[in-house]
């Protein structure tokens, strides 16, 4: 996310949680418009964690028995309307599998951003399409290293065995980013210009322009 020194700089922090069906959405709809626009600007892209459920699980919960205790009869129709929206950005949404607290996999995204953010990058990438599409469980320390793994990073299994590494760092995020924040996924480019939902690629070109002139 790189380029020459006469482009201007966009820096977008982004708040998620990584059982956030509309984050991965968003973020698909960012690295549409990131792609769009390479030409003019340079990237840098910051993910912060968000909890919608700090107090979810460790073991996780089956996802449609969750989704079923919290929205009742509604939750049919939302996995449908997700179903719906995942296909529009290539992707098939699955509700196998567990979920569940997801301290660890924003301790590791807290790791992957100290071996370069295009490294943090591609691993909420990886969690995502593990997560919303093939069953996987955020909260499984497996899933998460081969996710790591994946991506190139070195050492995170020592590190994620450690339940306080990152922990303290994670907490004051939380605190900063999400603190004054009702939902996510919650943007903000170049520390002013505020967006939040899933908003398509044009939105963000819009803002890039809006937040660089």
């Amino acid at each position: 996310m790189s380029g020459s020194s006469e482009k201007k700089l966009v820096r977008v922090d982004v708040s998620s949680d990584t059982v956030c069906p509309w984050c991965f959405v968003g973020k698909k709809n960012l690295d549409k418009a990131i792609a769009a626009s390479n030409d003019k600007y340079n990237f840098e892209i910051i993910w912060h964690p968000f909890q919608l459920n700090p107090d979810a699980p460790k073991e996780g919960i089956d996802k449609r028995e969750y989704y079923r205790r919290k929205f009742g009869s509604q939750s049919e129709r939302m996995e449908a309307r997700m179903s719906e929206v995942f296909k529009n950005v290539g992707l098939q949404y699955s509700l196998s599998g567990l979920t569940g607290n997801t301290m660890d996999s924003h301790r590791l995204i807290y790791f992957a951003r100290q071996h370069g953010l295009d490294k943090q990058h591609d691993l909420v990438e990886e969690l995502n399409i593990g997560y919303f599409t093939q069953g996987k469980y955020i909260g499984d320390h497996n899933f998460l290293l081969e996710s790591a793994a994946k991506v190139g990073i070195e050492g995170a299994e020592e590190f994620l065995k450690n339940p306080n590494s990152g922990l303290r760092e994670v907490e004051e995020e939380l605190k900063t980013y999400s603190g004054n924040i009702t939902g996510v996924p919650y943007y903000v480019i170049n520390g002013n210009h505020k967006l939040s939902g899933g908003q398509p690629p044009e939105v963000f070109l819009r803002a890039f322009q809006v937040a660089t002139t």
